[in-house]
């Protein structure tokens, strides 16, 4: 289906973490269903989506340092393993209290953040430089059906065997992805802390590495800035707009975001199939097309479009997914290409924490403004700035993005 060149390596990698992941998607939905069965608490499901967001943007720059001084695989692979023995911990003395399930989505974040940290050092190394783009398109198809299937998969698990059910097959799947981690070649030179000291310097140091790369600052503030405004739009407008304005029913709601993952599916498999390397050229005009339909948006209200707003909604929503692929496939592979594997791990858990610091700025700014201002105002003031800024930046800096992992590329340590 592919064409050849990925290597055993990377298909050891992709397999394992499309079980991990199938076995996390079926929890994922498996424990909200919980939560709201034994409390009915909306309150309580937002404190367990913060239990999986605090603590992994406190330990991200320490996860960076980890990632770069040990050894990768085995913090993989060591990782997996690990998530497994919590999980069948949880089933084994029957931890499904509430808050019990709190601080194991606490642990479960820690975690992740040290197994993300290993993964996106070691991943760029486990194919040839020509191949990442696809590289990352096939890995991502695999979790994009699986974002397909999960939500039928969790629900119908959860129907059967409840929660203890979904955790259990959750585990199994951590074990069974550490299994194919471990068969991974991979070797690095490791450098060990001796001091505590040694954790805040090397931290420093991934943000010092972004700051003096004047390429590489370029498209990580490109992205911050364009993340900060438009992601509101996504976690907060749309479902406004489907749920509230639109006054779409449950199944309807679920059909828009599965329209999303199918676009986005389809822009993997574009990448995947025929673009590959190419794709990182075609980032601009594809950055361009998705704002454009982020802007129709506005325009989507049953005023306006009457009965056609709802399949209006899931087209432009599909290939809002589409074109969405097609931007952030070739940024993350022109920053798997350009940063150096001795500092990769760091450079990008500070990319991640600048991300997800910001995320919340922007969200609390917007939700209250919807019930004042409605939908079509909001997005457009948001989705105008963005499009004056991208033209900024394509005007200024377009040979620098385009360039940026390329062998030229200028890279300052």
């Amino acid at each position: 289906m592919f064409e050849n060149g990925m290597g055993r390596n990377f298909w050891l990698y992709t397999v394992g973490r499309w079980v991990s992941q199938a076995g996390w998607v079926v929890q994922d939905v498996a424990v909200p269903l919980y939560v709201l069965d034994q409390t009915g608490s909306g309150a309580m499901m937002s404190l367990f989506i913060m239990a999986e967001l605090v603590p992994r943007l406190l330990v991200n720059p320490i996860a960076g340092v980890i990632g770069d001084r040990y050894d990768r695989k085995r913090l993989m692979y060591g990782l997996d393993i690990a998530r497994g023995v919590l999980l069948f911990a949880v089933i084994g003395f029957n931890l499904l209290g509430i808050y019990q399930l709190l601080a194991v989505q606490m642990a479960m974040s820690v975690m992740g953040a040290f197994f993300s940290a290993g993964i996106v050092g070691m991943f760029p190394d486990l194919v040839p430089k020509e191949q990442l783009a696809r590289a990352n398109s096939i890995l991502q198809s695999g979790g994009q059906i699986l974002r397909i299937l999960g939500p039928i998969l969790g629900g119908l698990i959860y129907a059967i065997g409840g929660l203890w059910l979904a955790i259990l097959i959750n585990a199994v799947s951590f074990f069974g992805s550490g299994l194919f981690e471990i068969l991974i070649e991979y070797r690095r030179e490791t450098r060990e802390l001796s001091s505590v000291r040694e954790v805040w310097d090397d931290m420093l140091e991934g943000f010092r590495f972004m700051k003096n790369s004047r390429n590489l600052m370029v498209l990580v503030s490109f992205g911050i800035i364009l993340n900060t405004l438009l992601n509101p739009v996504f976690a907060v407008v749309l479902p406004y707009l489907a749920r509230i304005e639109l006054g779409l029913s449950a199944v309807r709601f679920g059909s828009v975001e599965t329209a999303a993952t199918l676009g986005a599916l389809a822009g993997n498999m574009l990448i995947a199939l025929k673009l590959g390397e190419k794709s990182e050229n075609l980032l601009f005009g594809a950055l361009f097309a998705q704002l454009l339909c982020l802007t129709g948006l506005a325009f989507v209200t049953r005023s306006i479009l009457g009965e056609l707003a709802y399949p209006t909604l899931l087209g432009i929503i599909g290939l809002i997914g589409l074109f969405n692929t097609l931007v952030n496939i070739p940024l993350f592979t022109k920053l798997q290409k350009a940063v150096p594997d001795e500092v990769r791990s760091r450079f990008f858990t500070a990319f991640e924490t600048a991300m997800m610091a910001t995320t919340p700025l922007g969200m609390a700014l917007v939700g209250p403004l919807l019930d004042v201002a409605g939908t079509t105002v909001i997005i457009l003031s948001l989705t105008v700035p963005s499009v004056l800024i991208t033209l900024y930046y394509y005007l200024r800096f377009r040979e620098i993005v385009i360039n940026i992992g390329s062998e030229n590329a200028e890279v300052v340590p």
